[in-house]
């Protein structure tokens, strides 16, 4: 399976994406990831990256896009992938079908977990007491929520109207949003 996971910041996408991508056998491709190891690496990418999340914005398109093919072009992604953080923008969006068609690789489906936003608050706030990430104050958080509404919501339509998008509702334990994932992909 080829999905999209989506979802406001602090929903739980790198959570239940790491365990989606081992139950279909895929690649857990998350751009996050992808940025904080270059940041960690202290590459100039990374430190680019590192400039943009700590205002709690996304890191530009060209960067990201060239990432993405690059990952979704590997090995381990050729049986399928959950691909976490991408496409962010309705250009990142026309980027992202050119390289599944030119790879041959049409998505399956979308997932969106949807979360109230004073939980999202909440639970990034927790996460910052105890992952100790800095791009984790409030005024931050908030900021990220308010990028994710004006920009990256827009495309959930887009996907609907392609009849990929499944809304699975991201309140619960790790274990009650992982069977209501499985029950919306019918695995």
């Amino acid at each position: 399976m080829r999905l999209l996971i989506m979802g406001p910041p602090g929903a739980g996408k790198g959570t239940q994406a790491t365990g989606l991508a081992e139950r279909i056998g895929g690649a857990h491709i998350s751009t996050g990831d992808i940025f904080r190891a270059n940041v960690a690496g202290g590459t100039e990418l990374g430190q680019l990256a590192q400039s943009y999340m700590d205002a709690g914005k996304y890191v530009p398109d060209e960067v990201t896009n060239a990432m993405v093919k690059d990952r979704l072009a590997q090995d381990d992604a050729s049986t399928g992938f959950v691909l976490d953080g991408y496409p962010r923008t309705p250009d990142q969006v026309e980027t992202l079908d050119a390289i599944l068609a030119d790879l041959d690789a049409p998505l399956d489906a979308v997932l969106v977990l949807t979360v109230d936003h004073e939980e999202l608050i909440g639970r990034l706030l927790k996460r910052a007491e105890t992952s100790g990430r800095a791009d984790d104050t409030e005024d931050v958080i908030r900021e990220r929520q308010e990028v994710y509404i004006a920009e990256t919501a827009p495309l959930l339509p887009v996907y609907r109207e392609r009849g990929l998008l499944r809304e699975v509702d991201g309140v619960g334990s790790i274990d009650e949003v992982e069977a209501r994932i499985n029950t919306a992909l019918g695995l």
